[in-house]
């Protein structure tokens, strides 16, 4: 049975976790799975998750939103918009990469179906590739699935490893997938809580890194099988969702998604040419009712100059939920046979807890 990073006696960073350390722990958010596994009539090792900003509020009480492309191979849906306006008015779904379209298909029937819409909806449906262990081409994800993980979605503790959109997924060459974390900052305005949920799907092995060990050098082919050997690996990719109840503005917002390149480079992601590596943040801090006779606005924000908290925060709940997503995803075989491996989490201890023992001797000796 895997468990996540802290439940292995390693803990990374400086700020406090919320109650589940997981995205969940800002006010509202939901999130919900749909995981769609067989082996006929074709394999399918894939799914859909759904990130719900305010639960099933968003509809009608939008969020201020940024977003930022550390690479751009891959697809975030509805970007344009986001951009143009700063806002977020639906929930944001995650699956692979053929099957975009059909998410957002099924938000916007849902939209219609609720009665949000009153003139046209334009989701935001981000993918990462899982064509090494889930016949991609066979298009397994349905509408049907799509509702599912929405009508799944809920507070609490988030499953994370292989689910939903992360099924399918490759990290640093181990088993990915769904990872979450969080951070509280106290702040002279009061406590506020990032929130970061990842489909991780990216990076070699020997780039991988846990609170700055180079564990993934210390565990050879030999220790445990890489999926690709000397083949060219698939193209591989990273979607950080970043969300906090801290009042931004949409630039603030833009900042924030920019800091999730600091948590992926402290484990080692550089943005490689064939990597979709796009993140997004949202505030819930304000409230944007999408109807209403109230034609101003009375919107907060944090001052630019107490951001740095923050910043900080998001990069440590960055690094944990790709870390958490390593660490609760099991070994899968899937299309063609293909096994990835899970990364061993006796391996992981034992390495991490030299390192702990040779800097405390190093602290002893000044």
């Amino acid at each position: 049975m895997q468990q996540r990073l802290r439940d292995l006696g390693i803990t990374i960073g400086q700020f406090p976790t919320g109650e589940f350390n997981a995205i969940t722990d800002i006010p509202g958010v939901t999130v919900g799975h749909c995981t769609v596994i067989h082996d006929k009539p074709r394999i399918a090792r894939t799914g859909v998750t759904m990130v719900l900003p305010r639960g099933g509020d968003i509809w009608h009480n939008y969020a201020f939103a940024g977003y930022h492309s550390f690479n751009g191979n891959g697809e975030m849906t509805g970007i344009p918009w986001l951009k143009e306006s700063g806002m977020l008015g639906s929930p944001i779904g995650l699956t692979n990469t053929h099957q975009v379209g059909i998410v957002r298909d099924a938000l916007v029937e849902r939209s219609v179906q609720l009665g949000y819409t009153q003139s046209f909806l334009l989701p935001v449906v981000a993918e990462t590739y899982d064509g090494w262990l889930n016949d991609i081409n066979a298009f397994h994800v349905t509408k049907e699935h799509a509702i599912a993980a929405l009508d799944a979605a809920q507070g609490g503790a988030v499953a994370e490893g292989n689910v939903g959109g992360g099924t399918g997924m490759i990290c640093h060459d181990f088993k990915g997938g769904i990872g979450t974390s969080s951070r509280v900052v106290e702040m002279v305005d009061g406590r506020f809580t990032i929130g970061v949920l990842v489909q991780a799907n990216y990076g070699d092995r020997a780039l991988l890194r846990v609170d700055g060990v180079p564990v993934g050098q210390l565990i050879p082919n030999e220790h445990t099988p890489v999926p690709f050997n000397k083949i060219p690996s698939p193209s591989s990719s990273i979607i950080i969702i970043v969300g906090t109840d801290a009042p931004l503005l949409p630039t603030q917002c833009d900042r924030l998604a920019q800091r999730a390149t600091v948590g992926l480079a402290r484990v080692g992601g550089t943005g490689y040419n064939g990597s979709g590596d796009i993140f997004l943040a949202f505030s819930t801090g304000n409230h944007l009712p999408a109807q209403g006779n109230k034609f101003l606005r009375d919107i907060q924000m944090v001052p630019n100059s107490h951001m740095n908290d923050l910043f900080n925060a998001t990069a440590e709940a960055v690094e944990e939920a790709i870390l958490n997503a390593l660490c609760a995803a099991e070994t899968m075989i899937g299309f063609h046979g293909h096994t990835v491996h899970a990364l061993p989490q006796d391996r992981l201890q034992e390495i991490m807890g030299a390192y702990r023992q040779t800097r405390e001797a190093v602290k002893s000796d000044k």
